[in-house]
């Protein structure tokens, strides 16, 4: 794999960038794969190859690949440019970056135009602790799914990514992909569940409580289940990936059969996923509480991502104790 100057292969901080973020070789790798395969990607990154590792994708396709500098805005126009020359492009940046930044370029230039652009926001949420608050991404989903015809999507981890990325080829108009530090636990193994846009992922039913997970909150939704089902509460948990178009028949179901439900994100609680699943429930006058769970509306504090987890409730425990408090 080829490096920059100075920086090693065997350097700490390349190691920290990389193998300690496997996670994110999935957008590389199914990139990689997809272009062997014959589809007419394009990657490109606003000079973070090592932080989202497309380096390996340069390694691979270095034809393929373009390197935009510290210019996210000029990225997403530019992908917009070459998505109408038949090519599909794929750019990363930082979450914070790609959707806040370049909120007019994404909405003027790719998602007006129905253009097939791929945008991919990772590190999200507050994943960047000790960055600050310039680069936690806690507003994007309300950014992103407020814009018109552009589809949105959170993978819980790489096996799904991959399956996403794939799904992507064949869907029509611009997505924008929400994922993580690339350090998420597995869920899924490669293959271990169909994947299909738009359609929620049920783990479980429950007739208490169900509760609707995204992307990096689904793993400790499950444990919170698990807990919870220990003490006699019937929890169920929805993986709802992809946030628009959202799967509301999962949530009417789901309103049916328990009643209460949790909406856990790693987001503000305004105008993300709890926001849609509210809007479902209301809209559809369904027979169920709707309660969420995530940032409640401040910016978030600075430190390691697991003591913000912790401090925030979007660990495992503070699922929990927010699904006994839903159940007064």
């Amino acid at each position: 794999m080829s490096v920059a100057p100075g920086l090693q292969p065997e350097s700490w901080h390349l190691l920290t960038l990389l193998d300690r973020a496997p996670g994110l070789h999935a957008l590389a790798d199914t990139l990689g794969d997809l272009v062997d395969e014959g589809h007419p990607i394009l990657a490109g990154t606003a000079d973070l190859k090592y932080s989202n590792g497309l380096i390996r994708f340069q390694d691979r396709h270095p034809d393929r690949y373009v390197q935009f500098g510290i210019s996210e805005q000029h990225m997403v126009s530019a992908a917009a440019g070459l998505a109408t020359t038949g090519w599909q492009p794929h750019v990363a940046t930082f979450a914070s970056f790609l959707a806040l930044l370049a909120c007019e370029q994404i909405r003027t230039d790719v998602a007006y135009t129905r253009l097939p652009v791929r945008l991919i926001g990772h590190h999200a949420g507050i994943t960047l602790g000790y960055y600050g608050t310039s680069h936690h991404a806690t507003e994007d989903l309300a950014i992103t799914r407020s814009i018109a015809g552009l589809t949105v999507i959170a993978p819980v981890n790489a096996a799904q990514l991959r399956s996403a990325l794939r799904a992507a080829t064949a869907w029509p108009g611009p997505i924008y992909f929400r994922i993580g530090r690339g350090q998420d636990p597995d869920v899924y193994d490669r293959g271990d569940r169909e994947f299909t846009i738009g359609r929620a992922i049920e783990h479980s039913a429950g007739s208490d409580l169900t509760i609707i997970a995204t992307g990096s909150m689904v793993h400790p939704a499950l444990a919170a289940a698990a807990a919870l089902e220990a003490e006699g509460i019937s929890a169920g948990v929805l993986d709802m990936h992809t946030i628009k178009p959202l799967d509301a028949d999962a949530v009417a179901r789901a309103a049916a059969r328990s009643g209460v439900i949790l909406t856990v994100e790693e987001h503000n609680i305004l105008g993300g996923l709890g926001g849609a699943v509210a809007e479902v429930v209301a809209e559809g006058g369904l027979p169920a509480r709707v309660v969420r769970h995530g940032i409640r509306d401040e910016y978030a504090l600075i430190g390691p991502p697991t003591h913000l987890y912790r401090h925030y409730g979007l660990d495992a425990d503070g699922i929990a104790r927010a699904a006994r408090a839903a159940l007064g």
